[in-house]
C-alpha cells in the first residue's frame, strides 16, 4: 500500500506550486501578446520618464527612442516566454519524478530553479531595481509597476528557496 508521507506531500506541494507559477507565466504571456499596445504604452512611459514629476532633474536617464522601447519590451516578453517554458518543464519534471529517489527528485528541480532565477532577474532587477531606482517608476502615479512586481517577487523568492532546499526524502 502506498502511504502518504510528509515527504510525498512536500514533493507534491513543490510540483503544484510550480504549476501555479506556470499558470501565472502563461497569463502574463497571453496578456503581452494579445494586448501588446497597452502594455507597450506602459513600458514606453516608464522608459521615457514622462510622468515622474521630477521637473526634469533626471531626464538624462530617460530612454526616448520608440525603437528602443519596442526592443526593451520584446526583451521583457522574451524573458517571460523563457521563464514560463522553464516553469512548465520544471513542473513536468517534478511531477514525473514525484516517486523517484531523493536524488532524482532533487535533480528534477533544475529547470524550475532556472526559471525562477530568470523571473527574479526580470521582476526584481528589471522592474524593482532598474525601473524604480533608475527610471523613477515609483514616482509615476499612472505607470508604476512597483507594487505589482513586489508582489511577484514576494512569491517567487520564497518559492525559489522552498524548491531549492532539500527537505524531502
Amino acid at each position: 500500500m502506498n502511504q502518504l508521507t510528509t515527504s510525498k506531500i512536500i514533493r507534491f506541494s513543490k510540483a503544484t506550486l510550480m504549476l501555479f507559477i506556470s499558470f501565472f507565466g502563461l497569463l502574463v504571456m497571453y496578456s503581452n501578446f494579445t494586448d501588446y499596445a497597452s502594455n507597450y504604452e506602459s513600458i514606453s512611459n516608464i522608459l521615457s520618464m514622462e510622468s515622474t514629476g521630477d521637473d526634469g532633474r533626471y531626464s538624462y536617464r530617460a530612454v526616448t527612442s520608440h525603437m528602443l522601447h519596442h526592443r526593451i519590451y520584446w526583451l521583457i516578453i522574451t524573458l517571460e516566454v523563457i521563464y514560463t517554458i522553464f516553469f512548465m518543464i520544471g513542473t513536468c519534471y517534478l511531477y514525473k519524478n514525484m516517486n523517484g529517489s531523493a536524488e532524482e527528485f532533487h535533480e528534477a528541480k533544475k529547470p524550475a530553479i532556472i526559471g525562477l532565477l530568470i523571473a527574479l532577474l526580470l521582476y526584481y532587477v528589471g522592474f524593482q531595481v532598474i525601473g524604480v531606482e533608475w527610471f523613477n517608476m515609483d514616482q509615476s502615479h499612472a505607470w508604476s509597476y512597483k507594487d505589482w512586481t513586489r508582489h511577484i517577487v514576494d512569491f517567487i523568492l520564497p518559492l525559489l528557496i522552498y524548491i531549492a532546499i532539500r527537505v524531502e526524502d
